[in-house]
């Protein structure tokens, strides 16, 4: 089967891919996830008009030529009402939040207030209105604050919140199930044998899905045996996962079994080489309902493919109208030499010049078994297919990593 470019087999890979349904979500629950219909308030804010000061609340017409000696009547904290009329020469202390007395209409500011017993001098006039919160200034009820296929912020949670509502409507999170093959892997915290290898592309992969709202399922470690991944695939079945990404064992090696072993169950193949480095060897097809991503095994490829590949499929299944990676745009912080015909992802630092623009300064070695320049880089650096020779200055693209990324 031919390579693709990667935008091909993006292309792919989101294709059949549509948001999962609709449940309730309470508020707690609810960050970062996209809501399924328009959410309108259930109720007015504020409720009545309230004092946006501590201070007193007065007719302003008392108090257009200061100094003025008023009579107190009484207080109102917040939440207490007040439920005497405000009449002329007279004032009611309140706190911020406090609802004003019928007939106030102005809060004059404690600063510019003096008690004298029962009464309170006014150094300072108010105008009508004045610190005074109207009724619904914020929003009223029925209003539709937050649309169909907007993703919720913080800032959106207390909104809704706000809004009187204690769930919200949005898409399933994604399931996804994480499944390594090998016989030479360990978990960390073992002493590797001679041969064995510490894994950890699952760690990377699960805390890339997990910053993108999905719940990751650790399918463990398969062996390098057919009847082992087959159990495995199947127990990603039973689970009801939408997701099921691997990593190794899909190149074309006597041990690469993870191809075979999903043919076996029913997957349709996609594709299964893509014309980028790193991640040449990666597998794209569905399982009955489930979107298979076998990435290759080393572990900066594993880490490229789930950037480009796993997180905007996520993203589409949450429901997300723009999945895409944010490309931006820098400078090379050093010269490249010619491009081959694979689309390069290259880890790079990033840095800000006397001019003020973005420097991408890519590692000398780009090998993708290596995992600390991996963790000290703030981006890929995209060089395209048959790119020619480029000196540092010159411009370049970049997807940064998020952080923690």
């Amino acid at each position: 089967m031919a390579q693709l470019s990667v935008a091909d087999a993006l292309a792919r890979v989101l294709a059949d891919a549509v948001p999962l349904p609709s449940e309730q979500a309470p508020l707690a629950e609810a960050h970062g996830r996209v809501l399924t219909q328009d959410l309108a308030a259930l109720r007015t804010q504020p409720p009545a008009d309230l004092s946006a000061m501590d201070g007193y609340a007065v007719r302003a017409a008392d108090v257009a030529q200061p100094p003025a000696r008023l009579r107190v009547i009484g207080e109102v904290p917040a939440g207490r009402p007040f439920d005497r009329v405000v009449g002329p020469g007279e004032a009611v202390r309140i706190f911020t939040g406090g609802v004003i007395p019928q007939g106030a209409d102005a809060i004059v500011i404690q600063e510019v207030a003096s008690r004298d017993g029962d009464d309170v001098v006014i150094a300072q006039g108010a105008a009508k209105g004045r610190h005074v919160r109207p009724l619904g200034v914020d929003f009223t009820a029925g209003e539709s604050l937050l649309k169909r296929g907007h993703c919720l912020s913080a800032r959106d949670l207390a909104l809704a919140a706000a809004m009187n509502h204690a769930a919200v409507p949005v898409h399933r999170r994604p399931r996804l199930g994480m499944l390594a093959t090998g016989d030479e892997l360990v978990p960390p915290g073992t002493p590797p044998a001679p041969g064995q290898i510490v894994y950890s592309n699952g760690f990377a992969l699960m805390a890339l899905a997990r910053a993108e709202g999905a719940q990751a399922i650790d399918l463990g470690v398969a062996r390098d045996q057919l009847d082992a991944t087959t159990e495995a695939v199947r127990r990603a079945r039973d689970l009801e996962v939408d997701v099921l990404v691997t990593t190794g064992g899909v190149s074309v090696g006597e041990y690469d079994l993870v191809q075979r072993a999903l043919a076996a169950e029913g997957m349709a193949l996609s594709f299964w080489t893509i014309a980028m480095r790193p991640g040449r060897p990666m597998m794209h097809g569905r399982l009955g309902a489930i979107h298979v991503l076998g990435l290759p095994g080393n572990p900066v490829s594993s880490y490229v493919c789930g950037i480009l590949f796993v997180v905007p499929l996520l993203r589409r299944l949450a429901g997300m109208s723009d999945a895409a990676n944010t490309i931006e745009q820098a400078v090379l912080g050093r010269d490249l030499p010619t491009n081959d015909e694979r689309e390069e992802y290259m880890r790079a630092s990033l840095s800000t010049d006397s001019d003020g623009r973005m420097v991408a300064t890519p590692f000398p070695n780009q090998d993708s078994s290596l995992l600390a320049p991996l963790a000290e880089a703030d981006c890929l650096l995209i060089r395209p297919p048959h790119a020619p020779a480029a000196a540092a200055g010159n411009a370049c693209s970049i997807i940064r990593f998020r952080r923690p990324a």
